[in-house]
Parts: structure tokens; C-alpha cells; sequence
């Protein structure tokens, strides 16, 4: 091989330039072209496809903090929305051919139809210290084969980027109209099958609504009506639920929570149990009177320690949020529930004496773990003790 063929061949193809100046490079996979977005890291060691298309990712690049990603393929079975939704991601190492007998595809394969931008051969550890240290960055990813970056034109879109705070993403990620979900949890050997008979009517709104959590429900013997975040009090009502979800999602709470809240307000008044998970938690709080603020970094992986404080008991769980609910603004009755072994903050609420609550972290964690499952057959009893009252 000539010098210049070699200079070619190790040619940086992939370019990560944050707001304060610091570039990383690497080689680039799946879609080409340029991306801004704010930087997390995710330290979960499977489910990067379910990662990847997590509503909640909105407006976000995964920096994957396990070095296996890609090692089991894909699958359509597996995606938490229709495509990905996260803008981009980081690995250490470029992506294997897939050994999994589920794989219908390779990762590289697939951010490549769905216009996503990946990077490895990145020190993940090092940029995984720098978003602790310093808070998540806005960042620019590149990807050209031919290595030619404008680094000084990545770094002014970084930094002119407007961030999520007081970006509403809901708008952008949830359905555009109604629908019923009868689906539930994937079992051996039949994978999913579709719930029988009448079951609970359950409204849930979509802000951003991973598919595992409709399965979840309808597992617990829910008969799920799915409605778009913008959905009105008077609308929920009108279709006669017996209790009212409210969806995980992306973006700033408070920004969602200008129509989101009055819808919640409704609910509350007509004495109906309520659930809800990540953003679907922030709204309630929000509904009832608390503030959210912005976290340093967030909390995104699936080995996250959380005490129920009513309990005692510990459980692990899977998170991704980057806002938090302040818990010194929970106003009377309202009362804390779950906390981060982490860091504290706040990870579930209840209304005392009602059947309303809510939890920060994913109670249905595609893949895993399976800790919280219970939420779900907490959430239904709480409407089939209502209907036998």
C-alpha cells in the first residue's frame, strides 16, 4: 500500500466538535452529514436498538459508554418507536457483523435508512468524565468519508444551538391521531400477541410513548386508547376512561406542561386513577403545583439504584431524563415516593389517599430490568377496586 493510500485509509471520516471547543474524532458510520444536538451517555451493556429509538432521545446523541454496540444486529421487533429518534451516537469500537439469531440487520444498515449519524473509535471514557464534569454539551456531529471538516463552522453551530431548555419535542414525537394497542409483553415462544376480551379502559397519552409501555399495559388487562400529547380534558373525558396514563418523552416539562398541565388538571378533578412514567411524571408534578429543573448531565443506563421510600425496598431500574422534578416544591399531600441512590433527586410521587402516582425511571425497561413491572398491576388495581366500588 503507497503513503498515500495509507494517509487515506486512516483518514479521521468522523468529526465531534462540543460547544466549548473540543473536537474528538473518529471514523464515521450509517447516514452521512451533520447533526447538532445536546450529548449524553447511556451506560446500559444491551438494548442500543431500544435506545436508539426512545422518544425520550429526542434532540439527543447517545454516547454509549458499553464497547459491544452492534454485536447482536437488529431487529423490527425491537424498536420502541417507528425509527430512531436519538440524533446521533458515539461508540469505542465500530460496530461488528451481528451475531444473534433474531438479527434481520446490521446496526451500520440501519442508521443508514433512517438518516442517522454514527461515530467510533472514540474515547468514550474520556467524553463520558467530560459531560460529568462540566454538564451535557451541545455538540455538532460530522460524518464525510473524505475527512473534510470545517471545524470552526462545527463549533459555531454547537454553540449556537438553543439547547432543550424550554424546547418543547412532545409536539414533534407523539402520533398524530388516535388509536387503539392491544399488544402485549413479548413471551417465549410466541413472541407478541394481541390481549383478549374486554379489559380496562385505559386513555394514555403519547407524549413520546415507547411501545413496551403500551405492551406492559395491556399485559396488566388494559384496553389501551392511545391520544396525541395536545389532547384536551374534554377529549380524554369524552372516551370514558377508567384511569388515564401519561407517557415517558423528550424536551423541557415546563415547556410541554402549557397544554399538557390543563389536560392533567381535568383528569385529576374527575377522580380518576392516573400513572405516569419520565415526562408523563414531570407533568403530574407540574399539574399539581412542583417545578422541574435541569439536571447537570442526567441519568440514562439501566443500573440505576432507586429506594421506595414507603417500602424500604430498592430497585434496580432503567432511567433517561435530563430534567428532574424539585422535590422541595411538592406542595401539601403530594407526597415523595422514590429517590435516586445516585444523587437523591426525586423519582416518584403520589397523591396522598388517591390513586394517582407517577415514577421518574421505566417501570417496563426494554430490555431490562424488570424490577418495577408491578407499577402496571398497581395502576390496575387501583381502577378494577374503583369499578367494584
Amino acid at each position: 500500500m503507497s503513503a498515500t493510500s495509507q494517509t487515506a485509509a486512516s483518514r479521521p471520516t468522523a468529526c465531534l466538535a462540543l460547544a466549548d471547543g473540543t473536537v474528538f474524532f473518529g471514523q464515521g458510520f450509517g447516514a452521512t452529514g451533520e447533526t447538532v444536538a445536546e450529548l449524553v451517555f447511556n451506560t446500559a451493556m444491551t438494548g442500543y436498538q431500544e435506545i436508539m429509538t426512545d422518544p425520550s432521545y429526542a434532540g439527543q446523541v447517545v454516547t454509549f459508554t458499553f464497547p459491544h454496540i452492534g454485536n447482536v444486529g437488529v431487529t423490527a421487533e425491537d424498536d420502541e418507536a417507528a425509527g430512531p429518534v436519538a440524533a446521533g451516537l458515539i461508540v469505542k469500537w465500530d460496530p461488528t457483523e451481528p451475531s444473534n439469531w433474531r438479527a434481520s440487520g446490521n446496526l451500520v444498515q440501519w442508521l443508514t435508512a433512517r438518516g442517522r449519524i454514527g461515530m467510533g473509535g472514540v474515547d468514550t471514557r474520556r467524553l463520558t468524565r467530560a459531560i460529568r464534569q462540566q454538564g451535557a454539551p451541545h455538540v455538532a456531529l460530522a460524518h464525510d468519508p473524505e475527512g473534510r471538516f470545517d471545524i470552526a463552522a462545527l463549533v459555531a453551530r454547537a454553540r449556537a444551538w438553543r439547547g432543550l431548555v424550554g424546547l418543547d419535542l412532545a409536539r414533534d414525537v407523539t402520533c398524530a391521531q388516535s388509536y387503539r394497542w392491544d399488544e402485549m409483553r413479548w413471551a417465549w415462544p410466541q413472541g407478541y400477541q394481541p390481549r383478549q376480551g374486554a379489559g380496562l379502559r385505559v386513555v394514555a397519552i403519547d407524549y413520546g410513548a415507547k411501545r413496551n409501555i403500551l405492551r406492559c399495559l395491556a399485559s396488566s388487562g388494559c384496553e389501551v386508547t392511545v391520544l396525541p400529547a395536545t389532547a384536551s380534558a374534554e377529549e380524554v373525558l369524552a372516551l370514558q376512561p377508567e384511569g388515564v396514563f401519561l407517557s415517558n418523552g423528550p424536551g423541557d416539562p415546563a415547556a410541554t406542561g402549557h397544554y399538557a398541565v390543563p389536560m392533567i388538571r381535568g383528569a385529576l378533578a374527575a377522580d380518576l386513577p392516573l400513572f405516569g412514567i419520565c415526562l408523563g411524571h414531570q407533568m403530574l408534578a407540574l399539574a399539581l403545583g412542583a417545578r422541574t429543573v435541569k439536571m447537570n448531565h442526567g441519568h440514562h443506563g439501566a443500573n440505576h439504584p432507586v429506594k421506595d421510600l414507603d417500602t424500604g425496598k430498592v430497585e434496580i431500574t432503567s432511567m433517561n431524563h435530563g430534567f428532574t422534578v424539585d422535590s422541595q416544591t411538592l406542595p401539601p399531600g403530594v407526597l415523595e415516593t422514590h429517590i435516586s441512590l445516585f444523587d437523591g433527586s426525586n423519582c416518584g410521587i403520589r397523591i396522598e389517599g388517591r390513586p394517582v402516582f407517577s415514577v421518574q425511571y421505566h417501570p417496563e425497561a426494554s430490555p431490562g430490568p424488570q424490577d418495577s413491572y408491578h407499577l402496571f398491576n398497581r395502576f390496575a388495581a387501583s381502577m378494577r377496586q374503583r369499578r367494584a366500588a
